[in-house]
């Protein structure tokens, strides 16, 4: 249960909301994750399903003649006797514009309004049908694995924020939100169900993907550096410019003399990572600022740097470590995830197996608009 939670967890936050992971000095000034490790993307989300394969009968003309069934005129969509009336529809078309209001330009608008449309009737029917095979294999979540779930998105929240500040500033409903973990958790049910209860990842799968996916694997030649940073303000005048250079170099002078970095930068620096002694930990190309960037990748080690300016201010940079360029080893960490991607694989791909089969035995009629 723990696994499944921690999967549907990684779709929920996606879907829903995005976590500040750190604050830095600026725009690529600061690193937003330091890991020394790839990132498997996820398989995609059980929501994307694929667009359903429906029948839309003309107006008022019969869809089925021997059955008797003709267009009707208030419905939007009909999967086994479950309806969706055009007025919902359209009011979760506007609702849904509403939403994209400045996003989509005024010539595009119609086709856009298309799109939403026959998104909303696919989400409709696939809804559908899955909920009725929730039903019948008895899958539904309970209370306590939707509170399982609640309770490790509660976890993650950054200290002093609560799950309900997070719904007010995502603008997210809670009752809506416990609707779809408990319908993610029910469909996860079925799939496992599918997979006869478990998903089986081979060594040899892992290996295989391994050697076949090379690229994915690259890690970028990185350094481990700190800095002290004398901040500019966009007002600073020529004077306190110079001013507040002319501190940076008596501080690098400190340095150079044997003073304590970590101590200076708690001391001195204007960086959030005074916190932690200047200290920046590992970054590749691309992560900070240019004149930064440069000057980190062509300091000797250990060596305290002549100042740089940046749009920031200031800098003194000690790079501490540096790792060339290299693919990363086959070691437990990565075969753990390497394992979980290749599950999600598996669990999507067994996923459209049952939607599609329960789209071939479902009763599914689209009527005109």
């Amino acid at each position: 249960m723990i696994k499944q939670t921690r999967q549907l967890l990684t779709i929920l936050t996606v879907l829903f909301f995005i976590l500040p992971l750190m604050s830095g000095c600026g725009a690529k000034e600061e690193k937003a994750i330091n890991t020394t490790k790839p990132v498997m993307a996820p398989a995609p989300a059980v929501s994307e399903a694929p667009a359903a394969d429906v029948q839309t009968p003309r107006k008022n003309t019969p869809q089925d003649a021997s059955a008797g069934k003709i267009d009707d005129p208030t419905t939007a969509v009909e999967v086994d006797g479950t309806k969706l009336s055009k007025v919902q529809l359209d009011k979760e078309v506007k609702d849904k514009l509403a939403t994209l209001k400045g996003q989509i330009p005024q010539e595009s608008l119609e086709a856009a309004k298309g799109e939403i449309r026959r998104g909303l009737i696919d989400e409709f029917i696939v809804r559908t049908i899955l909920t009725k095979e929730i039903a019948n294999r008895r899958a539904a979540a309970t209370d306590k694995e939707i509170g399982e779930v609640m309770d490790a998105m509660k976890a993650q929240l950054p200290a002093g924020m609560t799950i309900d500040d997070l719904f007010k500033k995502n603008k997210i409903n809670a009752k809506k939100m416990r609707e779809e973990i408990g319908m993610n958790l029910s469909i996860n049910k079925l799939v496992l169900q599918e997979l006869g209860g478990k998903v089986n990842v081979t060594d040899q799968e892992i290996s295989d993907f391994y050697a076949k996916n090379q690229d994915k694997f690259k890690q970028p030649e990185a350094v481990h550096a700190r800095h002290i940073l004398i901040a500019k303000a966009a007002d600073d005048t020529d004077k306190i410019k110079m001013e507040k250079k002319t501190k940076a170099e008596d501080i690098r002078r400190q340095l150079v003399a044997g003073s304590d970095f970590a101590m200076l930068a708690t001391k001195s620096s204007d960086c959030p990572s005074k916190q932690n002694g200047g200290d920046l930990g590992f970054f590749s190309r691309g992560q900070m600022v240019k004149p930064f960037e440069d000057a980190a990748f062509s300091q000797e080690k250990n060596a305290i740097g002549p100042i740089v300016e940046t749009d920031f201010g200031y800098h003194i940079i000690q790079v501490l470590e540096r790792k060339s360029a290299q693919v990363t080893k086959l070691d437990s960490e990565l075969k753990k995830q390497i394992s979980s991607f290749l599950e999600r694989q598996k669990q999507q791909a067994a996923f459209e197996s049952l939607l599609k089969k329960l789209k071939g035995g479902a009763n599914i009629m689209v009527y005109g608009k």
